[in-house]
């Protein structure tokens, strides 16, 4: 019995370690920032295994210069309300988590797979995922991620964690960040992005790789043209910033 109690102390001390370090690392991004992250990493080791040159392009970008145009279609394609939400957006994991218990209950008796976790995920999710996790999907994992979530509010403003993410989502393969991505798509700077150019990149988000090669689109198309049209139309409502809350008068 003593050994069992051992052992749990062990894996919650193990726990918590992982979350100290996690916040550290999560700490030193207030001034620092990323050299990669674990997504990057992975694909870095799939494409180009122990090869010293590689394909996988990045280029950080300041949030400042970067086009108002991109960031309001990211928004839109994402999280149009990720400056107003403190990480999550509950009623949409609750819609996620419905889709996936049908898509488990509509599974054939005799196959195993791993659970469909699918939607739900703001930008500060997504990035919580890129920076630290894999892509395997599980429960686990998505309770690591939520943690994450916490820590990256908790210790970042909103906008820091927007020019992260700019600068860390892949953008097809082995192109991570709005530099890279608007180098590769338009040989141009994120500063100089239009309203087209901005929407068209981010329509690509849902399915990255696919919008760069068809050879990944083997798992179902996307209409990128009709996501384009949709966020150009809803650009301009999205806020940049948190909205100040009106002060309460005076009785």
């Amino acid at each position: 019995m003593r050994w069992i109690l051992y052992l749990v102390k062990c894996v919650l001390a193990g726990f918590v370690f992982m979350q100290l370090y996690f916040a550290l690392q999560i700490g030193l991004w207030i001034s620092m920032d990323p050299s990669s992250t674990a997504f990057q990493r992975a694909e870095r080791w799939r494409l180009c295994s122990w090869h010293w040159t590689c394909s996988v392009k990045s280029k950080w970008t300041p949030y400042d210069k970067i086009s108002n145009n991109l960031k309001r279609a990211v928004l839109v394609s994402e999280d149009d309300i990720f400056f107003q939400h403190k990480g999550v957006r509950v009623e949409d994991m609750q819609k996620a988590w419905e889709r996936n218990q049908q898509h488990q209950q509509n599974s054939s008796p005799g196959k195993k797979g791993k659970p469909a976790l699918r939607g739900g995920s703001t930008i500060t999710q997504q990035l919580a995922k890129n920076l630290f996790l894999s892509s395997e999907q599980n429960y686990f994992r998505k309770a690591q991620e939520l943690v994450i979530t916490g820590l990256l509010e908790l210790l970042l403003t909103k906008q820091r964690l927007f020019e992260i993410y700019l600068n860390s989502v892949e953008w097809g393969e082995g192109i991570f960040g709005i530099g890279a991505a608007s180098a590769r798509y338009y040989s141009t700077t994120p500063a100089n992005l239009d309203r087209e150019q901005a929407a068209a990149l981010a329509s690509a988000l849902p399915a990255p790789k696919c919008f760069d090669k068809a050879q990944y689109c083997y798992r179902g198309s996307i209409h990128y043209g009709a996501r384009q049209e949709f966020i150009l139309e809803n650009m301009d409502r999205v806020a940049l910033a948190p909205i100040a809350t009106p002060a309460k008068k005076a009785k």
